[in-house]
């Protein structure tokens, strides 16, 4: 194992066991991580009167590049607690979460969510019942009455800010909304 490894334990005496369990799990982090500069767990039976089984608890601080994971929750399942294996597997599952998400976001592999096509509302001919949206990049696209959802036609104006969905290819009037839904005016577009 490379990772300089902190193990500590509280309100119980030292355990071959569990130390030689949490160093199988931390070595199974830095295979799959090797991101890992320093990790410390703190293994922990806080209730020392408690005569009906420990409950054990499980701090792991690990160290990686540009930042600090820490896993410290206290699961809601008490009987699982009384088990150290289980208070040791718990929270080491989740620091593996935790590591992959920071390994996903240094390598820049992070899902982008696409924003949905967005404009406001340019012109209304309401005696017609159709309208222009002018999209963000200025793309003038026409919608029917009918594409406004909730029937909300009616309750929309010149400026509002509305999402819409197109249709593919263009009607004799340009590009087409089949769905104009309104989400008013001061909207923020990628929130």
């Amino acid at each position: 194992m490379d990772v300089p490894l902190g193990l500590s334990f509280r309100n119980m005496g030292h355990s071959d066991a569990v130390e030689a369990r949490v160093r199988e799990r931390v070595e199974k982090l830095e295979r799959y991580f090797g991101c890992i500069n320093s990790c410390r767990v703190v293994v922990e039976a806080p209730h020392r009167r408690h005569h009906k089984g420990k409950l054990y608890h499980l701090h792991i601080d690990i160290g990686v590049s540009g930042r600090e994971i820490v896993v410290n929750r206290v699961p809601h399942d008490r009987h699982a607690r009384e088990d150290v294996n289980v208070a040791i597997r718990d929270p080491f599952d989740a620091a593996a979460r935790q590591l992959e998400d920071h390994s996903r976001k240094a390598a820049g592999r992070v899902k982008a969510h696409k924003v949905p096509p967005h404009g406001k509302v340019s012109a209304l001919h309401a005696y017609d019942g159709y309208g222009f949206v002018t999209s963000a990049d200025g793309q003038e696209v026409y919608f029917h009455k009918n594409a406004v959802v909730n029937g909300a036609f009616n309750k929309i104006a010149i400026g509002d800010e509305v999402r819409v969905a197109l249709i593919e290819g263009e009607s004799d009037k340009g590009p087409q909304a089949t769905t104009v839904i309104p989400i008013g005016k001061h909207h923020l577009a990628g929130r």
